[in-house]
């Protein structure tokens, strides 16, 4: 993954909090039900009264980091609706981040080339539709959020009660990689907060309002998690045409092994791998995210030049 070093960036939506005072040392409670794969993996999924609004804390797949890290730490439900007004105090962590050279150079920039792309690229495919996700905000420790509390035992995260993608950078190493065993790459990322900008798509379009069955193979969980995959693949196919504000393209070059590293990476937060990995068994009725098989294969619809009524998972019949 390669970026054009003539791009401008645009930071304006891309935010860091950086470590929360509270962190450490509060545990916010888990919400009742259930956990993944019967183990003690929060699986959030509370809705918040008052206008409709569906506070359901959508995850990429990576809830299993509470037991890894041997936590107890997840997300406070009750406590979704009203953000502090002091949350996206800015750290500064991306004001150095200017143009695609800086992207090709430093990890945060790059994440805010890549969230720029998302930018451009759901723009351009929903027109009318669009409405851009509010941030990408990165964190330590813990952070407020339109949908509670969260704390960095969540894992990547999209928030849509404030519109919000979170993350706490430090996952893909001391998680992903070092205790998932998936992999390590740039393009690793890009495939993560491509997932989580899918669900801010969905959230657009209403998606979110028609899952009714929280677990199983084929629940309305499951191919809600599934479409995000394959609105990242949709992603990743037009990246190299996204553009910044000028009309420059963003990217210069995506590769085969960056798609390499997106399947690997969609594969090892599959449902049977982590339920194998940490109950050394694999129960389908609990699944909440798919196979990583299926998370693969949802991902290569998109990326193989499916559209939006391709990846309308569910309208399939088999996933």
């Amino acid at each position: 993954m390669r970026f054009n070093p003539k791009a401008r960036l645009d930071t304006r939506r891309t935010r860091d909090v950086g470590r929360s005072s509270g962190a450490g040392r509060s545990r916010s409670r888990l919400p009742s039900g259930g956990g993944r794969g019967g183990s003690s993996l929060p699986i959030p999924g509370g809705v918040a009264g008052g206008g409709g609004v569906v506070a359901v804390i959508i995850a990429v797949g990576f809830f299993v980091v509470t037991q890894l890290m041997g936590g107890g730490a997840g997300l406070d439900m009750g406590s979704g609706g009203s953000l502090d007004a002091g949350r996206f105090e800015d750290s500064d962590r991306y004001a150095a981040c200017e143009t695609g050279e800086d992207a090709n150079e430093s990890v945060d920039c790059a994440r805010v080339a890549v969230e720029n792309s998302l930018y451009d690229y759901w723009g351009d495919t929903l027109g009318s539709d669009f409405r851009p996700a509010d941030s990408l905000v990165t964190f330590s420790g813990q952070v407020s959020t339109g949908c509670g509390a969260a704390s960095s035992a969540v894992g990547p995260f999209y928030c849509p009660a404030d519109d919000t993608i979170y993350l706490d950078s430090g996952f893909f190493d001391e998680v992903l990689e070092r205790q998932l065993g998936g992999p390590d790459g740039g393009f690793v990322e890009a495939y993560v907060l491509a997932h989580e900008y899918g669900h801010h798509v969905q959230n657009v379009l209403g998606t979110m309002g028609r899952v009714r069955t929280q677990q199983g193979a084929s629940s309305d969980a499951v191919r809600l998690e599934l479409q995000a995959d394959c609105y990242a693949g949709m992603w990743a196919r037009g990246a190299t045409a996204t553009e910044d504000s000028s009309g420059t393209a963003l990217f210069s070059e995506l590769t085969d092994e960056d798609v390499r590293l997106a399947l690997e990476a969609a594969a090892s937060v599959g449902d049977d791998r982590i339920q194998q990995q940490t109950q050394g068994q694999v129960d389908k009725e609990s699944w909440t995210h798919g196979s990583a098989e299926q998370r693969q294969r949802w991902f290569r619809v998109g990326f193989d030049g499916g559209g939006l009524d391709d990846c309308d998972t569910f309208a399939a019949d088999s996933l």
